[in-house]
């Protein structure tokens, strides 16, 4: 298997030749940028498999290089790193589209664990993917959902989903009538590390609800089981 490429976008020195040296010493190739700017352009020029992004960062922060990234469409998994340690800080960096979040000061182990865990996620979606082909279109009444483009049309017209809103929906459309906790919805979304942020989960169904159903106070698609959590509805109830 050919090394991943991992881009780490972080202005302090010591941290950045820490975390380049352990991935690198796991067979990653990394590259290293300290600045918002260049590291959002180095992101775009080169086809990486994972973004180690520091959220404080000079010019441009790493918020808005996140927020830049997946309005491009590049849906590259996101480490966000940060000095803060707020539930605000920490929710707003997952609503701009970061996968993972981990304050400072972190440990190098579990730093590398993050990495890892978010580079296996993105090799088993891809494999499931390609093992069932009938998975890369699926179609619930008028809603259709395509994996490969990451394309969610209503009535045939697109709806602009964010990156977590759509890997939300295609989590739920994978699984039609399976009912999930929130716990679950984020151990299985967002990953490891997110014990504890269950309303991030309320906010995403909430706004997911307000893009795809036509009445989000009486929705068709995305479920409430009220005292479980939620589930996408089965083709049939659709139909």
């Amino acid at each position: 298997m050919p090394p991943k490429n991992i881009l780490v976008i972080e202005d302090n020195p010591d941290i950045a030749h820490l975390v380049g040296m352990h991935l690198r010493d796991r067979n990653m190739q990394v590259d290293i940028e300290t600045e918002g700017k260049s590291g959002l352009e180095q992101a775009l020029q080169k086809n990486y498999d994972l973004l180690v992004l520091d959220l404080m960062l000079p010019g441009m922060d790493g918020m808005d290089v996140c927020r830049a990234l997946r309005q491009r469409e590049i849906y590259t998994p996101v480490l966000m790193l940060t000095a803060r340690n707020s539930e605000v800080d920490r929710v707003l960096g997952l609503e701009a589209g970061a996968d993972d979040y981990l304050a400072k000061p972190f440990s190098v182990a579990e730093l590398v664990a993050r990495v890892s865990a978010l580079l296996r996620r993105v090799e088993v979606y891809d494999s499931a993917a390609n093992q069932d082909q009938a998975l890369q279109h699926m179609a619930y009444g008028q809603l259709t959902v395509d994996p490969e483009k990451r394309r969610v049309s209503l009535a045939g017209r697109v709806i602009e989903l964010t990156a977590k809103e759509f890997d939300l929906l295609w989590h739920f459309a994978s699984n039609p009538g399976r009912v999930y906790t929130r716990s679950q919805l984020l151990d299985s979304v967002w990953g490891y590390g997110h014990v504890g942020y269950e309303h991030t989960v309320n906010s995403h169904i909430n706004r997911l609800r307000a893009k795809i159903e036509h009445d989000p106070s009486n929705p068709r698609y995305v479920l409430t089981v009220w005292g479980v959590g939620y589930k996408f509805t089965s083709p049939d109830d659709v139909a």
